[in-house]
């Protein structure tokens, strides 16, 4: 199974290599993230330059797709010819967004009636394209997913490894990069977020 980690120019790190680093201890259970991007490099908000793994093409094949946010979303969605490139089928896929990667969701008409959760300064323009904004780390609704706030990564990573290995293999690398004494409780608290969502499915 393979998750395409889209990375724009002008990415936040914390999006992209936060649910691919989660995601990738899961390749001896076949379960692996790449970074996508529109070109062969791009760089962060930081200015850290980064090779792309696979193509943006690469979304429409990939199993799931997570759109990250970064400084330059709104021009991403405004980009016709770079918006066309990123293909996407729910019937088939899992998708999830971080922050403002919530616009590139509503941009491709994918939402539908779904609210989202998205980072504050975000929402202001996720709320003019007519989208409700919830006061939540993470929501997710058949196989969409959206995440707000910088580390709220880990719900959107534990959320596809959960719907692709299980919840206990999402519980077993939630405990490993959790900061140590408070294991328990991280993977607790990571998990009833992420199973909340996963309720209406069952």
């Amino acid at each position: 199974m393979q998750v395409a980690v889209v990375t724009f120019d002008g990415f936040n790190e914390l999006d992209s290599f936060i649910a691919s680093g989660l995601i990738n201890r899961c390749r001896k259970d076949g379960l692996e993230a790449f970074i996508t991007t529109p070109t062969p490099v791009v760089t962060s908000r930081s200015g850290v330059e980064v090779n792309g793994q696979r193509p943006m093409e690469f979304v429409t094949e990939a199993d799931v797709v997570l759109i990250g946010s970064g400084l330059k979303t709104r021009e991403v969605v405004a980009d016709d010819q770079l918006i066309s490139r990123v293909r996407l089928d729910p019937s088939r896929q899992l998708i999830g967004s971080q922050c403002s990667g919530a616009l590139v969701l509503a941009r491709l008409g994918l939402l539908g009636d779904m609210p989202v959760s998205t980072d504050m300064a975000s929402r202001p323009f996720v709320e003019a394209c007519d989208v409700r904004v919830l006061d939540a780390p993470f929501h997710t609704e058949g196989n969409i997913a959206t995440a707000g706030g910088c580390l709220a990564s880990q719900y959107l990573a534990a959320w596809v490894i959960t719907r692709t290995l299980g919840e206990g293999a999402a519980r077993g690398v939630i405990d490993y990069v959790a900061p140590v004494g408070e294991n328990e409780e991280t993977v607790e608290r990571v998990m009833r977020t992420v199973l909340a969502g996963e309720v209406a499915l069952r």
